[in-house]
């Protein structure tokens, strides 16, 4: 059999770093180990940057979108890359996305009657309000991605709760598949050593208590919520300090808000962080990752902490918080800057309670990129047998 070729297609892609970014990057470099696997992304306006990567990289004309680190790409008169998907010859297309380069492969796969396959990874629902404040252009939007969705042969949602919210609220045909998250890290082989090693570089007691937040920081993610939740830490007269690890639009107001509350000596900005190792000993010396986003669905934070037995709070009733159990294999709090903060407290009041949670997180949470790529492989496998097959 000859070696399948796989078309990933995305809206966005390195220099800008996201979850969805990373998803596909890991992904592409795991199937590219027996598959052939190209990855259809727009240009990115810096130009410092190379597509070194072990699977292919076709990027499509973009142009750059005001003040945000996103390109809008421009597939209609990019005739190059037209050219280039005329030969490719894909047998499976797996879509990222539901804007250009999204809608470009879903019409290839059409047009070629190949399988496609679209992962839902975000709520594009808060997006759109954001960006336009009008419900009616809001929902308007929403229907044209939900229509995009449709056309595809399955849509994989990160979990349950996305799939239905996607099937129950933004309308899709039928209620999407669950294909899960994963990380690319393994434990720390040395944990003593690696303590050592960020103690040292971020000035840190060995006794004092670490808390971490890891992506993007803009407001969607709740950072300022984290911060107020901090303060009330503090007067409590708890003693730790909050790693911030990224970098993000609205840093100068995180900024500003911790300066405004006191926290200058409580909170260190780390900044983007693209070594893997170095972020992996981070997490273990972490002893609890923040996560109160409202936005995201799904989070990459809470298995890269599972993976060092470093368990992840977040709050109730969001989709990024629906595969972690409060007291088992994590922690959920209210959506109240008092509960979240009375929560940190309580978590470290019992020790052997807290080591329990550590290996829960590690034992429900942690799986693989190696596992969820083998399982997606196989599902491409299915597709595109029962499309040959109709």
């Amino acid at each position: 059999m000859n070696k399948l070729k796989i078309g990933f297609f995305i809206d966005t892609y390195f220099p800008m770093i996201d979850g969805v970014v990373n998803v596909v990057d890991n992904y592409a470099k795991r199937m590219c180990k027996f598959a052939d696997v190209i990855v259809f992304c727009p240009e990115h306006h810096k130009k410092d940057y190379n597509d070194n990567f072990e699977y292919q990289v076709k990027r499509c004309k973009s142009l750059k979108f005001f003040n945000y680190d996103y390109n809008i790409p421009f597939t209609q008169f990019d005739f190059k890359l037209k050219k280039f998907l005329k030969n490719c010859n894909l047998d499976i297309v797996h879509i990222h996305s539901p804007f250009s380069i999204g809608k470009l492969g879903v019409k290839y796969a059409k047009k070629y009657n190949i399988p496609c396959v679209a992962s839902l990874h975000s709520q594009y629902k808060q997006d759109f309000y954001k960006a336009t404040h009008s419900k009616f252009m809001t929902n308007l939007l929403v229907k044209m991605i939900v229509k995009v969705f449709n056309a595809c042969d399955e849509c994989w949602a990160v979990n349950e709760a996305v799939a239905k919210l996607y099937f129950e609220e933004y309308k899709l045909k039928e209620l999407p598949k669950v294909a899960y998250n994963g990380t690319d890290m393994l434990p720390v082989e040395d944990e003593k050593l690696a303590r050592r090693e960020i103690n040292e570089m971020f000035n840190l007691q060995d006794s004092q208590k670490v808390f971490c937040f890891v992506g993007r920081l803009t407001l969607l993610k709740n950072i300022l919520f984290i911060a107020d939740a901090l303060k009330l830490v503090k007067d409590k007269g708890i003693k730790f300090k909050m790693i911030y690890v990224g970098n993000g639009f609205d840093e100068k107001t995180l900024r500003e808000k911790v300066s405004k509350l006191g926290l200058d000596n409580d909170v260190i900005f780390a900044g983007k962080i693209s070594d893997r190792e170095m972020l992996k000993k981070i997490y273990a010396r972490t002893d609890l990752l923040l996560f109160p986003s409202l936005y995201d669905t799904d989070g990459l934070i809470k298995y890269e902490g599972a993976s060092q037995h470093t368990p992840t709070l977040t709050l109730q009733g969001i989709p990024a918080g629906c595969n972690i159990k409060d007291g088992i294999n994590g922690y959920l709090s209210k959506d109240s800057i008092q509960e979240f903060a009375d929560k940190i407290i309580k978590i470290f009041e019992n020790k052997e309670e807290y080591k329990k949670v550590c290996e829960g997180a590690f034992k429900d949470l942690y799986i693989t990129w190696d596992k969820i790529v083998e399982k997606s492989y196989n599902e491409y496998l299915r597709l595109i047998k029962e499309k040959k097959n109709l």
